[in-house]
């Protein structure tokens, strides 16, 4: 499993990696242009996916396309056929609302069309990229093992690696790869908050709403009866408790009395025990606002999603990388952009953050988002990175992060990804022990909980409303 080689050659395969990235490099940041610039929806990337299968094909890796049953879903596979299987994740969905040109101040290319406000079309790319590095030194006999781009779709609504784990596509990796754009370069060892999305219908009686309304039963009513019991709940929900929600139907007129209403819910805790608490009793007030307004009402599981499963040993070994690397360097053109965004969304002028951060200690209750990259980390151990692409104190999921990730900012963080990326994985090909400790610490964490994905039966929901 490996081979036996001193640091110093070690250090000589890091060191091809970085020029296979510099080679690469125009390749890869025009392919980032072009998924910024398609900037396609949860289960609709489908000039995305194809553009990016369609490079691995090139570069020599066996794709499989519509995997999990989702057809942007794909893997694409170099194998020597002895050695470890190290997996790769890449994303490159985009969020509704977000378009966005180049310039450090909201602008729009298309009013209300899709933007990449979480960097996807960088994840993607960067991660495919490390992935062709690694193919490079296989096919020249330097590494033993298969290399395997996992190309994720819906990352932002759905999670679409929750069927690509049910699948089995994940069963057989040693190790997985991970990163994600940020404002700030680290290793990420911190875990990540469980969730669970759902929709709540309400089926009432129409009636007109002056001469008649006896005669209606309101799903409005019953809506805003769940929303009051929702928001009185939040007071007696612990800190690490999140609930959010998207009223999607409330009736059409105002002259009728609504036979129909329609809510997403979401609830989210840094423990998938802790959430799944809450929702439980989430469900509950849906039956109790149906019941006080004298409706029906469904409740139909989307998916849910678990925590990240940090790995403090990749973690470090990662970390030595970014070391190894250095900083990104920015011209005084980019510091100025930067600014020019943070006085735009209001936050304090200090431009890039260039700094590699130490290895922070791990949280047990870390605050922030969720993503379906905790399923897999349940699954097969998973190493995971965060790489600057946007200003420091950017807001997240916003135009401002569509701003830089198609330009030179973001590029750099992609190519920077690329190649801490790669170099990680070397020391995993050429390093059996190092594998094995990173196995060790997955189990240690995970202890005796027996993973299960929360999807519904059936196919993915590539028909939902978007």
């Amino acid at each position: 499993m490996g081979i036996n080689v001193t640091a110093q050659d070690t250090n000589e395969l890091k060191n091809q990696v970085i020029e296979s990235v510099e080679n690469h490099s125009d390749d890869l940041t025009n392919l980032s242009d072009a998924i910024w610039g398609f900037a396609e929806i949860a289960f609709t990337e489908n000039q995305s996916a194809t553009a990016l299968a369609d490079f691995a094909e090139l570069h020599g890796f066996t794709v499989t396309r519509g995997v999990g049953e989702i057809p942007t879903a794909f893997t694409a596979e170099y194998s020597s056929g002895d050695g470890p299987i190290i997996g790769i994740m890449g994303e490159f969905d985009a969020l509704p609302g977000l378009s966005q040109e180049t310039v450090p101040f909201k602008s729009p290319l298309v009013e209300s069309a899709p933007g990449h406000g979480c960097g996807h079309n960088l994840f993607g790319v960067a991660s495919l990229g490390a992935a062709i590095t690694i193919k490079e030194l296989i096919e020249s006999g330097e590494l033993q093992g298969t290399i395997r781009f996992y190309g994720t779709p819906a990352e932002e609504k759905f999670f679409g690696k929750l069927w690509m784990i049910r699948a089995g596509l994940f069963d057989d990796v040693d190790v997985m790869m991970d990163w994600h754009p940020s404002a700030e370069t680290q290793a990420n060892v911190q875990s990540s908050l469980a969730l669970v999305d759902f929709l709540v219908e309400f089926y009432g009686q129409a009636a007109h709403a002056s001469a008649d309304p006896w005669n209606g039963r309101s799903a409005g009513d019953a809506l805003e009866l769940y929303t009051d019991g929702i928001n009185m709940y939040r007071e007696h929900i612990k800190p690490t408790v999140r609930i959010h929600y998207h009223i999607q139907d409330a009736g059409k007129v105002v002259n009728v009395v609504p036979d129909y209403s329609k809510i997403w819910v979401r609830v989210r805790d840094t423990k998938r025990e802790g959430m799944q608490e809450v929702y439980e009793r989430v469900m509950a007030m849906a039956e109790g606002a149906a019941i006080m307004a004298n409706v029906d009402h469904q409740v139909s599981l989307i998916s849910g999603i678990h925590e990240v499963l940090p790995n403090r040993t990749g973690g470090a070994t990662l970390q030595a990388n970014l070391e190894t690397l250095g900083v990104i360097e920015y011209t005084e053109e980019e510091e100025e952009y930067a600014k020019a965004i943070q006085r735009a969304t209001e936050k304090e002028e200090v431009g890039i953050d260039m700094q590699i951060n130490p290895l922070k200690e791990t949280e047990k209750h870390p605050m922030g988002g969720s993503t379906d990259v905790g399923d897999v980390s349940f699954v097969v151990p998973t190493i995971r990175l965060g790489v600057t692409t946007a200003p420091k104190g950017t807001p997240w999921h916003s135009w401002a992060v569509v701003a830089t990730g198609g330009m030179s900012i973001g590029h750099k963080g992609m190519l920077y990804a690329t190649k801490a990326l790669s170099m990680t994985m070397i020391d995993l090909y050429k390093n059996p022990q190092l594998i094995e400790d990173v196995k060790a610490e997955f189990l240690e964490r995970k202890g005796d909980y027996v993973y299960e994905g929360m999807v519904p039966p059936g196919p993915p929901p590539l028909d939902f409303e978007q």
